[in-house]
């Protein structure tokens, strides 16, 4: 099907950061061929989209998260990480079972897509269940099973991913692409690293890692390694691979050069890392350096929303309020966190960007909002105003996904119904042990 946007306002996300004003774009099937200046059209579209007053920008790339822990929000609320995790969280996924992964990532699914979400990384369990929820939703993954090399299933889990990523990758029209998920230094030791790292020579997908996310983490590995994280991956050879790194909290000068000698991608998690009480990621260093910084929500458990707009904004003005510095993390260098950089931190090279030869992942924001006017900088209204609720449509290659806040492939109330029950089972069983 060959669609026309009409006469609107692009924000392309490329490496211009460019602003058309008065452009057309036309989608081709799953590919955008045409995007500049609106013209006389003598062929025929099947689909015409009216974009006067309309903002379209590329869809947003959630470079990291737990996308089924939406089951689990709001449940474990002000308290530190491991605390977090060992008391509440690992008690409660013990007894997940592979329909509750279903849909909780449904759950997750038909919040991201409303909120202009167009792709989402994610590493958990039953990773099955959350490719078959991202092939009927229509949205585009990055998947990896997490994998815990210290317990009963570390070697059970890389049979598990092998198969996984022999099976999923590439599948849904291309949709699906997957990783190797690591979870941590501290639940992987070296050894364990290795056999994923044969298990990556084997199959050749990127690797998806937590990276320094706590001072606790960092010590630990201090006291045991006598190094930081980032150095024991480096040690090991980790990084000599493609590597997604998320949080990236406490890096020394060292690690932070690392990052950059080593090409390693970071996922960055404002909302996440403030909420448990992490700390602030040196994002502007990282940047300095030429690191790839893309954005992620995390899990909704420890957020607690999967909102891309709230991560930009946090991420533009956190970095400025800490360091007293209002020039850090301009809005077109948190939009391209969002996009252009997401996908390149996520190992995609055909999304993040509105331009010819892209995939047709778009989202189109009202503009005649009283928060969006007037409209001196676009860029700074995507930002620092605007609203899930302001985005009209959302595309994924070039299929309308969201019109009007009504999702167009999933049954929203059902999804919300069975979420919410599994939900309550999960808990309640933890509650009466």
């Amino acid at each position: 099907m060959k669609t026309l946007i009409r006469d609107v306002t692009v924000i392309t996300a490329n490496e211009r950061n460019q602003v058309l004003e008065h452009a057309d774009v036309v989608i081709d099937g799953t590919e955008i061929t045409y995007v500049g200046p609106t013209t006389t059209w003598d062929e025929n579209f099947q689909q015409t989209i009216n974009g006067v007053g309309k903002l379209l920008a590329p869809g947003f790339v959630n470079a990291h998260g737990h996308a089924a822990m939406t089951l689990l929000r709001s449940y474990a609320d002000d308290v530190p990480l491991m605390y977090w995790l060992e008391k509440k969280i690992y008690p409660v996924e013990a007894r997940l079972k592979r329909e509750d992964v279903y849909w909780g990532t449904m759950l997750a699914i038909a919040e991201m897509i409303k909120g202009g979400t167009t792709t989402f990384v994610d590493m958990y369990f039953f990773m099955d269940q959350v490719a078959e929820a991202a092939e009927e939703a229509g949205i585009r993954a990055v998947l990896s099973r997490g994998l815990v090399g210290v317990g009963p299933e570390a070697d059970s889990g890389l049979e598990e991913s092998k198969e996984f990523c022999r099976y999923w990758h590439g599948r849904a029209e291309g949709r699906i692409t997957t990783m190797l998920g690591p979870h941590a230094p501290y639940t992987c030791p070296p050894d364990y690293l290795q056999k994923v790292m044969t298990l990556q020579d084997e199959l050749g997908v990127p690797v998806h890692i937590h990276l320094s996310e706590t001072l606790d983490e960092v010590e630990q590995i201090k006291a045991e390694y006598g190094v930081t994280p980032t150095k024991l991956l480096q040690k090991t050879g980790l990084l000599k691979r493609p590597v997604l790194a998320a949080h990236c909290v406490h890096l020394t000068e060292e690690d932070m050069d690392i990052l950059a000698e080593e090409d390693v991608r970071v996922a960055h998690n404002p909302g996440s890392n403030l909420k448990l009480g992490s700390g602030i990621a040196p994002v502007p260093d990282l940047l300095k350096r030429g690191v790839t910084v893309g954005l992620g929500t995390d899990g909704a458990a420890s957020n607690n929303n999967l909102d891309m707009l709230e991560e930009m904004r946090l991420a533009a003005l956190l970095h400025k309020g800490s360091r007293m510095d209002p020039t850090l993390i301009s809005a077109s260098e948190a939009i391209a966190m969002a996009t252009r950089e997401s996908a390149k931190a996520a190992f995609l090279d055909n999304v993040g960007v509105v331009a010819s030869g892209m995939k047709a992942d778009l989202i189109l924001i009202k503009l005649k909002q009283p928060h969006l006017v007037p409209q001196h900088d676009l860029m700074a209204h995507l930002v620092y105003a605007a609203q899930p609720s302001d985005i009209q449509m959302v595309m994924v290659d070039g299929k309308i996904l969201c019109q009007d806040g009504k999702l167009t492939t999933l049954d929203e109330e059902n999804i919300i119904e069975q979420a919410q029950q599994r939900a309550i089972n999960l808990v309640q069983a933890d509650e009466n042990e």
